[in-house]
């Protein structure tokens, strides 16, 4: 690795490289990309100079095109801005491959949160026997979920994988023609992906990255950490949504779950045969021969038919340790390693490859169950007694731990698919093994209730003995958050559930979700909140004897939970259970921190270390009484200050008309609807939190990151006690990663684009609300910091936003200019649908490259 200083190495490796490269594209032999290619930094230099010029982004549009294109007909114009958009685009695909080939030289591979790293502190601070103890029931879980927060369609990212190769190799003819085909390549999706696409795309990543990084992680812990020796715990492994995540989506069948399910172990076989040929181009020795080439013949034949039971997972792991014995024993253990590293696989990956995750919402059960119930008693069924429905909630709640029987569910009226999905489930584990598909999660959870009901479904459709399956109860609103842990309480003390647990290790998965708490708290409470949670959720859990596995769903930006994730979890103190790690990755979070075999076992590995670290050096990251005291009033207040502004008349009707958030439904980027509910009027609890904090940030307004927080830290400053904020924010690791956090999404701020909008006869007061807020939060958080500007303590990390923000400027003037158009034509008399038509399809178009190149919001 290059000895310069990170920035000077971004410099060198990424910005540099993106001027070089994007002038090639720019030379490129199409009229069309010729053409825009040099008319694009004349915009650009418009842009700039008429935002800091105060001017709006119809007046640089207009002033650009009389200024440097005067012989335009509209028509000419019109196609001009598309052109704009489309090359964009494949400006931010550029520079994405740039900063992943440079990713293993801008980051240190083996320093602080590296396995590497992890092991030398360990021997220097003899502490190498506890981190092997850990290391032993510590595990890691990403759960990929579908949740499109990107519009790559597959072919461009294998463009992307190519690119970065390419570009890692200076292999300039390479790079010519990828950028050509990238020129020619459509990016939009002409029709809306099905939940199997959705599975298919993030299979790729399985198959392509996740199979060798997950593998070289486990290699490196065995080698290094554990001196070879076998390690029954597997550490890490991965979780995955689409086809299983059932929640508002009406798309997710039974069906589709087995498909993916199949395509999952179909996957996972396709890659063992692959090694196994491999391995038997090396095998050639007497003992072993043999039976490599007998497990090639059944891999291959369990890829024909993945429901063949020739082939069991037990014969597989049982020959390749044979065959590591006649190695030791009698070929001088020549191959060894390529051996133990296929029997690791295995060990991870089972004939599952991912942990298929079911998810449905509380509400949907509720209505699911009480139907259920009804058809029964109306059928005679002895399963429900005929007043159960007129029971108390705590009667219920007993009456269904005791539960017992069987039924047939295929005359159950508009029930059947749901209650198949759970069936599906145990069909899963047949096939695949039990890890294939072993957690149902019920979103939206509020009561004790909501699980005794799916447990009494799971018991009665599919699992009559035996449940096999983790319940995994999701708190995600502020009052369901405070509310958990009686809910849970309530489940521990049931003799019948608590049967359940032990029958489960013992353990109980929470899930706890961010996206939903900022939307419906804002970011400090949603983020304290959680926090004390998982505080009082440890507790009660303890008190039962009960491990709790906290599941975070976490997303992109620091609106939705995400930012320096692996920072959060370094900073959780001892009240709170951290014998995992769980948490979703979804969109470009795939892609920019785990999309590259660099980035995935990087990140990783910072999980991993996040996780162990304290344990190691013996760091009291508890809070003080008097910082938690300081941390519940800042959340407080910047919670009435939120909830405030979020029931202000002018909000919903702001985002309706003035954002990018109706055009999230056209852009065929996921298969979900884009809002819950089927009323016609927009309801706040309708918003879909990826939507909701996607429009704030196309406005480059990003409040769910930061509104309220100006607010509560102006309160102390008012009181003359700043110095209680300064001195949690020096002694409180978890405090300091939020206003970092925080920072980011002020980073990626900028109000010049929409500063119009202060002028608005309706919507002035509003917007003149959200810029205040900004701003006293921007001041107080520099005072706080010390910093002199945003993110001054990441200059890497804000060279890289700048330069992707510097990238879509363009592209969000044209998004801002059509949104005028469009309301200006709304106003007209007379019968202007296809010019507005024309407008919206520029305002969906721009949505697609504003939103890959903010990849670095994870």
């Amino acid at each position: 690795m290059s000895k310069l200083p990170k920035l000077a190495r971004f410099e060198e490796n990424v910005a540099s490289k993106y001027q070089i490269y994007n002038s090639v594209f720019m030379t490129l032999p199409f009229d069309s990309i010729t053409k825009t290619g040099v008319l694009l930094p004349l915009f650009h230099e418009t842009c700039l100079n008429g935002f800091s010029k105060g001017d709006d982004p119809t007046t640089i549009v207009n002033r650009f095109f009389k200024k440097y294109q005067a012989g335009r007909t509209e028509k000419s114009q019109i196609d001009l801005l598309f052109q704009f958009i489309q090359y964009i685009e494949r400006q931010v695909v550029l520079f994405d491959a740039i900063e992943d080939a440079a990713f293993p030289i801008i980051n240190n591979m083996d320093g602080i949160g590296t396995l590497r790293s992890l092991k030398e502190s360990a021997e220097s601070n003899h502490k190498l026997e506890e981190l092997k103890k850990y290391l032993e029931a510590f595990k890691v879980r990403i759960v990929l979920t579908a949740h499109p927060t990107q519009f790559y369609p597959g072919t461009v990212l294998g463009i992307i994988t190519d690119l970065t190769e390419a570009i890692r190799e200076n292999n300039f003819h390479d790079i010519k023609d990828l950028l050509a085909q990238l020129g020619k390549t459509p990016f939009f999706k002409h029709t809306k992906p099905t939940p199997y696409d959705e599975a298919v795309s993030l299979i790729w990543y399985l198959e392509n990255v996740f199979y060798t990084s997950f593998g070289s992680i486990f290699d490196y812990i065995q080698q290094n950490i554990f001196d070879n020796k076998t390690i029954s715990n597997n550490i890490i492994n991965i979780g995955f949504w689409p086809g299983g995540d059932r929640d508002g989506n009406p798309f997710v069948t039974p069906e589709t779950t087995l498909l993916v399910a199949k395509r999952l172990k179909t996957t996972i076989l396709k890659n063992y045969y692959k090694d196994l040929r491999t391995l038997k181009r090396k095998l050639t020795f007497k003992g072993v021969e043999e039976k490599i080439a007998t497990l090639e013949l059944l891999v291959f034949a369990a890829i024909e038919n993945p429901d063949s039971k020739d082939l069991t997972l037990s014969f597989l792991k049982g020959e390749l340790v044979a065959i590591k014995e006649v190695l030791i024993k009698e070929h001088q253990s020549l191959y060894l390693t390529e051996v133990e590293s296929l029997i690791n696989k295995v060990h991870l990956f089972g004939f599952h490859f991912a942990n298929l995750d079911i998810r449905q919402d509380s509400r949907v059960h509720d209505t699911l169950f009480n139907n259920l119930v009804k058809h029964l008693i109306d059928s005679n069924d002895a399963i429900f007694s005929k007043d159960y429905l007129k029971l108390t909630e705590k009667q219920q709640v007993d009456y269904l731990s005791k539960i017992s029987g069987s039924i047939d569910i295929t005359d159950i009226e508009d029930s059947t698919k749901a209650l198949e999905a759970m069936k599906i489930v145990k069909e899963i584990q047949a096939s695949n093994g039990e890890m294939a598909c072993n957690r149902y999660i019920i979103s939206n959870n509020q009561t004790a209730l909501n699980v005794m009901q799916l447990f009494a479904m799971l018991r009665l459709v599919a699992f009559e003995k035996i449940l096999t399956v983790d319940i995994v109860p999701l708190f995600e609103t502020i009052p369901d958050l405070k509310n958990a842990q009686k809910v849970m309480e309530e489940l521990y003390s049931n003799e019948e559930y608590r049967k359940h647990l032990k029958q489960r290790g013992d353990h109980q998965t929470i899930m706890l979700g961010f996206s939903d708490g900022t939307k419906d708290g804002g970011y400090f409470m949603a983020n304290w909140a959680i926090f004390k949670a998982k505080e009082q959720l440890t507790s009660i859990s303890r008190k039962y004897g009960i491990t709790a596995i906290f599941f975070d769903g976490r997303g992109g930006p620091p609106a939705r939970g995400g930012g320096k994730t692996h920072q959060f979890y370094a900073s959780l103190g001892s009240g709170i259970e951290d014998k995992e790690v769980q948490l979703t990755i979804q969109g470009q979070t795939i892609s920019s921190n785990f999309g590259t075999l660099d980035s995935s076992q990087y990140n990783l590995e910072q999980l991993i270390s996040s996780g162990v670290t304290n344990t190691l050096k013996g760091k009291n990251t508890d809070i003080s009484k008097e910082n938690y005291a300081v941390l519940d009033e800042l959340a407080q207040l910047s919670y009435e200050a939120y909830v405030s502004f979020k029931n202000d008349l002018m909000f919903i009707p702001y985002l309706e008309r003035m954002s990018t958030l109706k055009y999230y439904a056209k852009t065929n980027i996921g298969s979900r609807p884009s809002k819950r509910g089927n009323s016609s009027k927009l309801v706040f609890s309708d918003l879909r939190a990826i939507p909701f904090v996607g429009s704030w940030s196309q406005l480059k307004q990003n409040v769910p990151g930061f509104f309220g927080v100006g607010t509560a830290l102006k309160h102390y400053e008012d009181a003359g006690e700043f110095k209680k904020v300064m001195q949690l924010y020096q002694e409180s690791n978890f405090f300091k990663t939020l206003i970092e956090n925080s920072m980011m999404s002020l980073s990626k701020s900028f109000f010049s684009l929409t500063q119009y909008m202060a002028k608005d006869p309706e919507f002035g007061d509003f917007w003149n609300r959200i810029h205040s807020e900004y701003q006293t939060t921007k001041r107080l958080l520099l005072k706080l910091t010390g910093y002199t500007q945003l993110m001054e303590n990441e200059p890497t990390g804000k060279a890289s936003i700048d330069l992707r923000e510097s990238i879509v400027l363009p592209l969000l003037t044209i998004q801002q200019f059509a949104l005028k158009k469009i309301q200006e034509l709304e106003k007209s008399p007379t019968d202007v649908s296809k010019e507005i038509e024309l407008f919206e399809k520029i305002v969906t178009r721009s949505l697609f490259g504003n939103i890959n190149a903010s990849r670095n919001s994870a």
